[in-house]
């Protein structure tokens, strides 16, 4: 069945609302920087990224 609205922004379900994206201490391996930047090129946004192109991560290290 065609889409009937095909101007339309699409969203994307890699990142549903209200579930973060990246939890707290959360290693950032390469796999899930390419998994959230595909997103973003998708059209997806990252709710709360200091950068959100995700270029670049903020990093914060609570002490020990």
């Amino acid at each position: 069945m065609p889409d009937p609205y095909p101007n339309r922004p699409r969203r994307d379900a890699r990142v549903s609302p209200g579930i973060p994206a990246v939890l707290p201490g959360e290693r950032l391996t390469g796999e899930v920087l390419r998994y959230l930047r595909s997103g973003v090129e998708g059209g997806t946004v990252i709710p709360d990224a200091a950068d959100v192109s995700l270029k670049t991560v903020r990093v914060v290290a609570a002490g020990r």
